[in-house]
């Protein structure tokens, strides 16, 4: 296994206080269904490459097929290898339930999860929204790289209301998705290989499904985010889409600096991004290796006792593993936030942005979790994490400005690790491709969490992290809890991205214009001001942190 040094590495993700501290507060919040829907009766069959399939007919005339496999189970030798084809079936397979999860910490009993999860599900209009080849848009998940699922994303309103074929994508997570070795082919990256495997296979498959091969739009929220801004900047993704969309994550996207953890509070004085080097990505792997006792002479050694372990002791231990993908990698040859500067990427449209108030997801959790953030602890933390710029901070982030420190320190990791990083990215990626930004500005968008989620009277969530997916997607398990003008606002921002999936621009239709970037990003919002620009970069104090360590 060679040397590596003992220091532990911090998991960097957003969601280390929703994903890990928090998933038992969260555990049993979505629940995937076992069965094909009440009141939902299967029906159309559809002949893709590997064998015909049955779906779902939903009430509005819109068809779901669950799924789908598009790689071989990633089980016994395949364990850490490249995803290779699913193998064909005979005669008619069934589509009308969700697969199973892949592994990951403590999901609801109600949720099926195993290895054999590289699946994807496929959501098409009705026979009479339209006719031709449709736009398809493939939704890649978010949580941490270590959780969330495809099937928590309904599309039928998207699908039916714009004429598109959504598809939504499991992929390998955690120790599973991400374990390094250094002669481990593929070291860092599997779940991003997984990506590229379901975008080949909608490229196969997509006109089965009435979609157009030749318009794959790639999106993604949080981590999905940021896998979809590494595929911009793989060689092996190139031609698989033609449109991306970056939700709450880009190539440049940090850490949050203060999260829960089991032992307290957990301040990240250092930066950390959501992609990391080969030689970081290793040295967890080994950490890894040697937590589950599969620390040995040679690294073929180290991986045939990993395989033989159950995917639950991995998923038990990853902590220690790699936290994210990893560059200086064959997938990744160079860092993605470079390769977006230097122009060395797969030019396509890219739609980028941020929600208005990223960060108070992680805070409230904490707050939750931990107790209130005292201003005290708000000075201490500024002299821990900002040293001798603490000042310069602190004079922009004003407690009084925001009402309690806790909501401060939200203000403050939006902005440096969210919105500054994202727009920054929108930058380079303007100077080579059409670029779009905005910012989820709704304050009054219903959270993410769940509806009866203990949230602390005195800390609103405002647009929070996640908190635009209910107005892109029926979220599995959760009652729609839009208010009339949220509802239009949906409309405005589906249409705004199936527009983008088909033209390559988002405009069309008599919504409010959306100009390309550089310049203003479009702000998305139920307020009297609605939908128009938003000086992003003022308002989150990017000058601020371009200055700032």
């Amino acid at each position: 296994m060679g040397t590596h040094r003992s220091r532990r590495r911090r998991r960097p993700a957003l969601a280390a206080a929703v994903a890990a501290a928090s998933v038992t507060l969260l555990a049993g919040a979505v629940v995937a269904p076992a069965t094909a829907l009440p009141g939902q009766e299967p029906g159309t069959v559809v002949a893709t490459r590997d064998g015909r399939v049955r779906g779902t007919v939903h009430e509005d005339g819109t068809r779901t097929f669950y799924a789908l496999p598009y790689a071989a189970p990633p089980v016994g030798e395949l364990r850490w290898s490249a995803p290779e084809p699913a193998a064909a079936w005979p005669g008619t397979r069934d589509a009308t339930a969700p697969g199973p999860a892949c592994p990951q910490a403590q999901l609801p009993e109600s949720v099926p999860s195993g290895e054999d999860c590289l699946h994807l599900n496929v959501t098409t209009p009705s026979r009479s929204a339209g006719s031709g080849p449709r736009p398809v848009l493939v939704w890649v998940h978010g949580g941490s790289f270590t959780s969330g699922r495809a099937a928590e994303f309904g599309a039928r309103r998207m699908a039916e209301r714009h004429g598109v074929v959504v598809v939504t994508v499991n992929y390998r997570l955690g120790a599973l998705g991400l374990l390094s070795l250094p002669e481990l082919a593929g070291s860092g990256t599997f779940g991003l290989a997984d990506q590229q495997q379901a975008l080949r296979w909608v490229r196969d498959n997509a006109a089965a499904f009435g979609g157009d091969p030749g318009r794959v739009t790639l999106f993604g929220e949080s981590a999905g985010g940021v896998g979809v801004c590494a595929q911009l900047a793989s060689p092996g993704a190139a031609g698989l889409f033609h449109r991306a969309v970056l939700q709450s994550g880009s190539c440049s996207t940090l850490s949050v600096s203060m999260v829960a953890g089991a032992q307290g509070l957990i301040v990240l004085p250092e930066p950390q991004r959501l992609l990391i080097t080969a030689e970081d990505s290793r040295e967890a792997g080994a950490q890894l290796a040697a937590a589950v006792g599969c620390e040995r002479p040679t690294d073929a050694e180290s991986l045939a006792c990993l395989r033989e372990l159950p995917a639950q002791t991995l998923v038990d231990a990853q902590a220690e593993g790699p936290a994210a993908p990893a560059y200086g990698t064959e997938l990744l040859p160079v860092d993605p936030a470079e390769a977006l500067r230097s122009g060395a990427f797969n030019r396509v449209p890219v739609i980028t942005g941020h929600t208005r108030d990223e960060a108070r997801l992680t805070g409230v959790v904490t707050e939750i979790l931990v107790g209130p953030l005292t201003e005290r602890r708000f000075a201490e933390q500024l002299d821990e994490v900002f040293g001798a710029q603490a000042g310069a901070v602190a004079a922009r982030y004003p407690i009084a400005d925001h009402g309690t420190p806790g909501l401060a320190w939200a203000a403050l990791d939006t902005d440096r690790s969210f919105a500054c990083p994202q727009l920054r990215d929108a930058g380079a990626l303007a100077a080579h491709v059409p670029t779009y930004s905005y910012t989820f500005d709704d304050r009054t968008a219903p959270p993410y969490l769940p509806a009866d989620f203990p949230y602390p009277p005195d800390f609103p969530m405002g647009a929070s992290h996640a908190a635009e997916l209910g107005y892109l997607f029926e979220l599995d398990g959760r009652p729609d809890r839009l208010a009339p003008e949220q509802r239009e606002l949906a409309d405005t921002m589906t249409g705004y991205w199936t527009r983008f999936a088909r033209t390559g621009e988002p405009n069309g239709h008599g919504r409010p214009r959306w100009p390309a970037f550089p310049g203003a990003s479009q702000s998305l919002d139920t307020a009297p001001a609605g939908v128009g620009q938003v000086d992003a970069h003022q308002r989150h104090n990017c000058e601020l942190w371009a200055e700032v360590d």
